[in-house]
């Protein structure tokens, strides 16, 4: 069966290139009195068009060569490493900077990031017309004569949408000269340059030309979304994109490995169908009726959600290949490489469902000679017990990223722990730290340390969003938020008003609330009875010190040579994990003092406790020794990630052997 042609409900009917400059007077397009153009220079106008585009071949103009891709990139989020694994997969990079580079792409990728308004108000921004509709008065006699009767004003670029396409869509007005589709988007090219990004991109895609969407990139395609809408999409594909409902027990965002469903000859995801790809998202779209014959494979999480979508040469995945590992860069190879024979298949999988994550954590900091290294505290002390009292050195940032990759770990985590606390964005050494990594590193990045206001020694002052977003650039795919995700739960149950000014609220506004990953830093308090306090208390499976049954977890700063450089604030846990979800967190890093360094075990107590009252992803860190702590940790809590450093650093429990013991308990993982 013939596929149905594409179609984009947001943009006109077209295909074309850009037209040759027309000749034109200056007076001619000055005058108002052009407007009334006589309709025998009309039509002499339309026979000029007719006869220079005869045929569809000479519309399009072609730049690109074998080994470039073309790539969409708006601004939102961590496009670096779409960008450094197309370069290890051996291309070259041209950025679209006009419509006209779609246009010409000879295989174009989209990586969408962040929120899905934000992104459609890129591409339905216009190219580099102006308010002088010079189109309008090129076309003209007779577009104007109905202008006039339809009450509309020529001049205004809102009128012009509408009323251009209706009247370019009635090619009676033209009699014997039928203003077709090519001639159509080469007119409003020419005319102002009033295209913008989304006639360009509909248009390419209705070629059936080469297309990747990713992510965000696979959602736009659909009519519209519910996301802070309904917003309209470029309505390539029938359907609406909808939140996942967290009251079914799933947690949202959807974060992690999960495994697909492949549904027909998807070509690109061939011999994949048992791996596992990571997905953070927390809207999807669904398969219906309507859409089947898009469909490629699907992914179940509490639902079955489309996965990815195929038509011809077009595709789109809602995961993200890039940060897929060896799998995700078999796709983009099989995407880019579409007619060789020669493909490197991933190993053998056994991907069921949605894997438990097992996290390598570096603590980084400068020494004191200065170099950039990884340590690890002791309950927060990094330095050893030695005559030199120096920091402790366990390796290279970049190297050791690397090797846990190779490992198999699911996400590396940076935590600039002391170095450049008063200074983040001029931190120069954790930037490239992570520009180097995320070459060789395609897994998931995160990033925390600094992440505030701050005003430099210049009198500059640079917002929170400004420090992530130049983290994000760098290689960062999630920022983790310490103190000032404190201060701002505190602010908020204090008022009970959400200002939107704290970094928590501005940075999920900008890059969507899975990008954001809130570190809470509590330690014990104990009690004898829980209503002693005002915070919320669990009673303890080990009791403490003196015999007490309860406990409250203290929320904790960093504060210089305070306290052993932790102060403790009136705040639990429990109340700060749930304030920080409503401000938009998309995940919680959740530590503990008490157990940091001791290879006891994580504090199962705690991590049911906040794990039981979010509905959003929670790691459990501080504690593991042994591969039975991760087993024990997501059999007992419904933590969705597990992460450790100092273990995995002095190779004391190799990351392989945790994934292994896992798989062996009937944990799934990512192998």
């Amino acid at each position: 069966m013939e596929a149905a042609p594409f179609a984009c409900s947001s943009c006109p009917s077209s295909s074309a290139s850009f037209l040759p400059s027309f000749p034109v007077t200056a007076r001619s397009l000055s005058s108002s009195s052009s407007l009334l153009f006589r309709r025998n220079n009309f039509r002499r106008n339309c026979n000029y068009y007719a006869a220079k585009f005869k045929s569809p071949r000479n519309l399009s103009v072609r730049a690109s060569g074998d080994s470039v891709v073309t790539l969409l990139d708006y601004g939102a989020g961590n496009v670096r490493s779409v960008r450094n694994a197309i370069r290890y997969l051996g291309f070259d990079i041209k950025d679209v900077q006009t419509p006209e580079d779609i246009l010409k792409a000879d295989r174009l990728i989209f990586p969408g990031v962040g929120a899905f308004a934000a992104a459609m108000d890129v591409l339905n921004k216009r190219g580099g017309g102006n308010d002088s509709n010079v189109g309008i008065i090129l076309l003209l006699g007779v577009y104007s004569e109905k202008c006039l009767k339809l009450s509309i004003d020529p001049f205004l670029v809102s009128d012009y949408h509408s009323s251009f396409t209706e009247f370019c869509n009635d090619t009676s007005i033209f009699g014997t000269i039928p203003l077709n589709r090519n001639i159509r988007l080469e007119l409003s090219c020419f005319l102002g340059q009033y295209i913008g990004m989304a006639e360009a991109l509909c248009t390419y895609i209705e070629k059936d030309r080469p297309f990747l969407g990713i992510c965000l990139g696979l959602q736009l395609l659909f009519e519209s979304s519910e996301e802070n809408g309904p917003v309209n999409g470029l309505g390539l594909i029938p359907g609406v994109v909808g939140r996942f409902d967290s009251s079914n027990g799933y947690r949202v965002p959807h974060i992690g490995w999960n495994a697909l469903q492949i549904k027909t000859d998807s070509e690109i995801l061939d011999d994949i169908g048992n791996h596992h790809v990571y997905f953070v998202h927390s809207y999807r779209a669904m398969p219906s009726d309507v859409n089947k014959e898009w469909v490629s494979s699907t992914c179940n999480y509490g639902v079955d959600f489309i996965a990815s979508v195929r038509r011809g040469n077009v595709h789109a995945v809602q995961f993200h290949p890039e940060k897929s590992g060896d799998v995700g860069l078999s796709i983009l190879r099989r995407f880019l490489y579409p007619k060789s024979t020669i493909m490197t298949k991933p190993t053998e999988g056994k991907a069921s469902k949605l894997a438990k994550r097992v996290i390598a954590c570096l603590d980084v900091r400068t020494n004191d000679e200065g170099d950039l290294v990884v340590t690890k505290g002791d309950q927060y002390d990094v330095r050893e017990h030695t005559k030199e009292n120096e920091v402790r050195n366990l390796g290279k940032p970049v190297e050791l990223a690397g090797q846990y990759y190779k490992d198999g770990a699911d996400e590396v985590t940076f935590l600039n722990i002391t170095g450049f606390r008063d200074f983040p964005l001029g931190d120069l050494p954790m930037l490239q730290v992570l520009r180097y990594t995320s070459e060789n590193v395609f897994v998931p990045l995160t990033v925390g340390g600094g992440i505030r206001d701050f005003t430099d020694a210049n009198g500059r002052h640079y917002t929170s969003l400004e420090v992530a977003s130049e983290y994000f650039r760098s290689g960062a795919d999630k920022i983790s938020i310490g103190s000032d995700a404190v201060y701002a739960a505190e602010e908020y149950l204090r008022t009970g008003v959400k200002t939107g000014k704290s970094s928590l609220e501005q940075i999920s506004r900008v890059y969507g609330n899975q990008a954001v990953v809130v570190s809470i830093d509590p330690r014990r308090v104990y009690l004898k009875n829980p209503n002693d306090v005002e915070f919320k208390a669990v009673r303890l499976t080990k009791s403490g010190p003196n015999g007490e049954e309860y406990a409250w977890y203290q929320c904790t700063l960093f504060v210089n040579k305070v306290n052993g450089g932790r102060e403790g604030r009136p705040i639990g846990a429990y109340e700060l994990a749930k304030a920080v979800e409503e401000l938009g967190a998309g995940e919680i890093l959740l530590n503990c003092i008490d157990c940091d360094g001791q290879g006891k075990g994580f504090d199962i107590d705690l991590i049911k406790l906040i794990s039981d009252a979010v509905n959003i992803p929670v790691i459990a860190s501080s504690g593991a020794g042994a591969t039975d702590h991760f087993s024990e940790v997501f059999m007992k809590t419904s933590a969705s990630a597990a992460l450790a450093a100092g273990i995995f650093h002095r190779k004391e429990v190799p990351l392989q052997s945790v994934k292994e013991h896992l798989s062996k308990e009937g944990i799934e993982v990512r192998i």
